[in-house]
């Protein structure tokens, strides 16, 4: 009689600190490859710090396998955060684990008092998760951007209409 074998999981969601900085860039490398600086949402994070109490890893036993972070913008006339980069390890892929980091990390900035979460991604993994598009060319990125991957949580007032003119970094 064959036995199974049984393999045990513990996925812990953490907040980010200065530990996971090495991993996570090590994630971020197999993620998105080196042209991953190149591109207009990094522009962005280069002009300051992500906010490390918004940024969340997931550790499996003890390893840490993905992340989140969440950089603080001014998005027109919105006080928001920039979603991303969202990574996980390919070992871990399709196991919900970036949808739960997307959760955590909208959680907590509405928790902070944020009025919107913003991102440059593929609407059909985040609209499912509560984003919404921008209008078309609405925000202008320090870099060239698809507009069709512009999208938002909204969470304060009248957010949509405040969603006009430069998105750029807020410290």
């Amino acid at each position: 009689m064959a036995s199974k074998l049984l393999t045990k999981h513990d996925l812990v969601y953490l907040t980010e600190d200065a530990s996971h900085d090495e991993i996570i860039e090590v994630i971020n490398a197999e993620a998105f490859g080196p042209g991953r600086h190149t591109r207009a949402a990094a522009r962005i994070r280069e002009q300051g710090p992500h906010d490390r109490s918004l940024s969340f890893v997931c550790a499996d036993d003890g390893e840490t396998i993905a992340s989140v972070r969440m950089t603080p913008v001014f998005a027109g006339d919105v006080k928001g955060h920039l979603l991303g980069p969202l990574a996980v390890r390919p070992s871990h892929k399709n196991r919900g684990i970036g949808r739960e980091l997307v959760r955590i990390a909208i959680d907590a900035a509405r928790r902070q008092g944020s009025e919107a979460v913003i991102l440059v991604g593929d609407p059909p993994y985040y609209m499912p998760l509560g984003f919404e598009k921008v209008a078309y060319n609405a925000l202008d990125f320090p870099g060239p951007v698809d507009p069709g991957r512009v999208l938002v949580v909204p969470i304060g007032k009248d957010v949509h209409p405040r969603l006009k003119g430069v998105i750029c970094w807020r410290g």
